[in-house]
């Protein structure tokens, strides 16, 4: 059976990857001076960060159409026996609520809510390719998913609250208070949804070593096979700070860096940084 994979723009997943593993990608749209653009195709995430540094309105972003869905799905049905889709968590947009409505209308197309945003979306596609390149069914693979979303750690620091405060997807942002913005929180998803937890003071660089530590060090319970390392836009040697926090702290088979794309980056901000892996 010919199964095709496809997610949201929000996986943050490298061409590299994309192509690899032969993903398909529907983008989000980002909504700059009240008009739209799609994520990655006709806006970047600079172009965001250089229309707020200039004085302008903190970009919105919008939903995968049920249009846009449903022309994508029927078009991959001629070449695929089935599609499976990944979906950003439907507790942060409507794309899950679009897709179902698209599929609804269409055979052997089975979107996905991955309760999760950015590469932890990208942590299942993954997932999802491999299950169907080894000749998986779709209900094997809409089952392995369903467990396999319950058992992702994803959190990232941000550098600034500006975006996400703007933009309102994390309302414990907003507790935070202005007397505590020099603060770089560490957001952390569950259940679906975003939260604050630890606060880090500091350079970046050692809030966000720090921060790996945090997360990593001293624990028996992390899926050692594979870690995202994803940035929207970090100075190349922190990175490699941040990396080589990575390795001492656990034996990963792999290790993969990328560059969130602009739905996410319109909500984080500038240097944000995240790693978003399996616990066993």
């Amino acid at each position: 059976m010919k199964i095709k994979i496809t997610a949201d723009s929000t996986c943050d997943l490298s061409p590299e990857l994309v192509e690899k593993y032969d993903i398909g990608i529907i983008p989000l749209y980002i909504i700059k001076n009240g008009k739209p653009h799609r994520d990655g195709i006709e806006i970047i995430p600079q172009d965001i960060f250089d229309h707020v540094k200039a004085g302008g309105d903190v970009c919105s972003t919008a939903a995968v159409s049920v249009s846009d869905y449903h022309e994508t799905f029927e078009k991959l049905l001629e070449e695929y026996d089935a599609v499976i889709h990944l979906n950003i968590s439907s507790d942060m947009s409507a794309c899950h609520q679009n897709a179902l409505l698209a599929a609804a209308e269409l055979e052997n197309v089975y979107p996905i809510d991955s309760k999760n945003l950015s590469t932890g979306i990208g942590q299942l596609v993954l997932a999802a390719a491999e299950m169907a390149a080894g000749g998986a069914s779709p209900r094997e693979i809409t089952d392995e998913l369903t467990r396999l979303r319950e058992k992702l750690e994803v959190s990232f620091v941000l550098d600034t609250l500006l975006y996400l405060h703007k933009g309102g997807r994390c309302n414990a942002v907003a507790a935070l208070g202005s007397n505590l913005l020099n603060l770089k929180p560490c957001i952390e998803v569950k259940d679906g949804k975003m939260g604050v937890g630890k606060k880090y003071r500091g350079t970046l660089k050692k809030c966000l070593v720090n921060y790996v530590k945090d997360r990593l060090e001293g624990r028996d319970d992390v899926d050692t096979r594979r870690i995202f390392i994803t940035n929207s836009g970090i100075d190349g040697e922190i990175l490699k700070e941040v990396e080589a926090a990575v390795r001492s702290c656990q034996p990963f088979e792999e290790v993969l860096h990328t560059r969130a794309g602009c739905t996410i980056s319109n909500h984080c901000g500038p240097n944000c940084l995240g790693i978003l892996f399996f616990n066993k």
